[in-house]
C-alpha cells in the first residue's frame, strides 16, 4: 500500500532544503509526500537572505485541509519559527493523531541565520517533543533543547537522556559537530544505539538534515524499526552527499534520486 507522508516546514527557493528536499525525499522512498508550508526563505547555495512566516492560520487551514481528506502515515517537522505557529501545529496533530512524528529541531541554517525565534525553542520543547515518535538534533540543536554542552562523544548520552525526559519517545543526536568522529547515537529511553558516521570531502552537503528526517519518516511509515529506519536513511544520505550536486557558488544539494538516476542510466 502507498504510504502517505507529510511534511510540516519551511519552503527554500533554491530547492535543496526545506520542503522541496522533504518531497523529493518521499519520492525517493515510493512515497506520497504532501506539505504545509509554514514558512518561505528566500535562500541559496550561500544561505538565506529573507524569511517570511505563514500566518498560524493558514498553517492550520492546510493541516486541516490535508487530514481532512488524506489518509496520513507518518509527518516530518521540519522549520518552524514563531511560538503561535509551534502552538497550532500541536494543537492539531493532538487532534489528529498520527501514529509517527519526526521532528527535525530546525534552529540555524547552515550558513549561520536564525531560522528559529529564541522565544520560540522553549514552545518547541513543551508543545511538540512529547509528541515526537523520533527527534533528530545536531549538537548545537540538542545543546539548545537540553541546556547541556555537548562537545564529545561520550556527552552525548547524558544529553539523550535529557531529551527524553522532556517528552521525547525517542532521540537520534547526530554526532556531525564533533571533532573526531561523526558517530550518531539512537536512544529511546532504556536502549541505545551507536550508528559509526562517515565523512565525505565535499562542501555539497545543503539539505541533510531535511533529508534524514523525511528519510526516517518515510522508513518508519514503511514499517521499519526505528534501528532499522535510522540504518536505511544514513545509508540513502550517505549516497546522497556522496553524489552531492555542485550548484550555485555556495554549498550545493545533495542528490535525492542517485538510484533512479543510475537504474535510468544518466548518473554524471
Amino acid at each position: 500500500m502507498l504510504k502517505h507522508l507529510l511534511t510540516i516546514a519551511g519552503s527554500d527557493s533554491s530547492g535543496g532544503a526545506g520542503i522541496q528536499a522533504d518531497l523529493k525525499t518521499f519520492a525517493a522512498h515510493g512515497t506520497f509526500g504532501m506539505s504545509v508550508i509554514t514558512a518561505v526563505t528566500a535562500q541559496n547555495t550561500c544561505g538565506v537572505t529573507k524569511v517570511q512566516d505563514i500566518e498560524p492560520e493558514i498553517v492550520e487551514a492546510q493541516i486541516a485541509a490535508v487530514f481532512d481528506d488524506i489518509r496520513v502515515d507518518a509527518v516530518k517537522i521540519g522549520m518552524l519559527s514563531r511560538p503561535e505557529t509551534i502552538k497550532t501545529i500541536a494543537a492539531c496533530l493532538r487532534k489528529y493523531k498520527p501514529q509517527i512524528i519526526v521532528l527535525d529541531p530546525v534552529m540555524i541554517s547552515k550558513s549561520g541565520y536564525p531560522l528559529l525565534q529564541p522565544e520560540a525553542c522553549s514552545t518547541l520543547i513543551t508543545e511538540l517533543l512529547p509528541l515526537a515518535t523520533l527527534v533528530t538534533p545536531n549538537l548545537p540543536e540538542a545543546e539548545a533543547i537540553s541546556g547541556m554542552k555537548v562537545t564529545k562523544k561520550e556527552e552525548m548520552r547524558p544529553v539523550a537522556e535529557k531529551i527524553i525526559a522532556l517528552g521525547a519517545k525517542a532521540v537520534l543526536v547526530k554526532g556531525g559537530h564533533l571533532s573526531d568522529t561523526a558517530d550518531d547515537l539512537l536512544f529511546d529511553g532504556q536502549n541505545e544505539k551507536w550508528f559509526a558516521g562517515e565523512r565525505i570531502a565535499t562542501k555539497n552537503t545543503h539539505g541533510t538534515g531535511c533529508t534524514l528526517s523525511s528519510s526516517l519518516a518515510a522508513n518508519l511509515a514503511k514499517g521499519m524499526s526505528l534501528e532499522e529506519a535510522v540504518e536505511a536513511s544514513k545509508a540513502y544520505v550517505t549516497e546522497a552527499i556522496a553524489h552531492g550536486i555542485a550548484l550555485g557558488s555556495g554549498c550545493g544539494p545533495t542528490h535525492h534520486f542517485v538510484d533512479l538516476y543510475r537504474k535510468a542510466g544518466i548518473l554524471e
